[in-house]
């Protein structure tokens, strides 16, 4: 038997010609689209939930990884004590968007020559140093940025790769070092 009370055409069924019991449809139609409405709204709150979770980050820990905040800070110290830190690894200063940015570059290994370079043209892996101040603060999130490059320092000929995933965070540490020495040193 049907939900509204009716089994259909059987021949052998003495009921077969009656019609459905339309109080028991409708009964059974309300129970069913209050079954779908609930389940609608069911979807759509954690829908809703799912979503603003993603937006409640707290600026001060975004950045992606690698990425380190520098306390009661300002853009010339933590400028000053990147080109301290990043020669110490072989990175040479390449540029500055100052104070938005800073860049270094550091010739490449073999392996990495093969992977993104050609025979004869040496890659060079440049980071790019952003420096975003998280507002009402005193505070600046350091947030790495890494390429490979190929022939660096040719106008004009440059060609720029993004090297996605794990690249940023290598330079983490480097940039721990770099919050360390900007650290505390206060507004401009």
């Amino acid at each position: 038997m049907s939900a509204c009370g009716w089994q259909g055409g059987n021949p052998g069924n003495s009921r077969s010609a009656e019609k459905p019991d339309t109080e028991a449809c409708a009964a059974a139609c309300a129970l069913l689209k209050l079954q779908l409405m609930k389940t609608s709204l069911l979807g759509a709150v954690w829908l809703s939930v799912l979503m603003s979770g993603c937006l409640v980050s707290p600026v001060s820990q975004s950045g992606g990884m690698g990425s380190v905040t520098v306390t009661n800070s300002n853009p010339n110290a933590i400028v000053a004590a990147a080109q301290a830190v990043f020669p110490q690894s072989g990175y040479q200063l390449s540029g500055s968007n100052y104070p938005s940015s800073i860049s270094f570059d550091k010739p490449s290994s073999r392996f990495a020559n093969v992977v993104w370079g050609s025979y004869g043209n040496p890659q060079t892996i440049r980071v790019r140093v952003m420096i975003n101040q998280i507002p009402g603060t005193n505070n600046y999130r350091l947030v790495p940025r890494v390429f490979s490059v190929s022939s660096a320092g040719e106008a004009g000929f440059e060609d720029k790769r993004p090297l996605m995933g794990m690249w940023d965070s290598q330079f983490g540490p480097l940039l721990k070092q770099v919050a360390a020495q900007a650290g505390g040193a206060g507004a401009m």
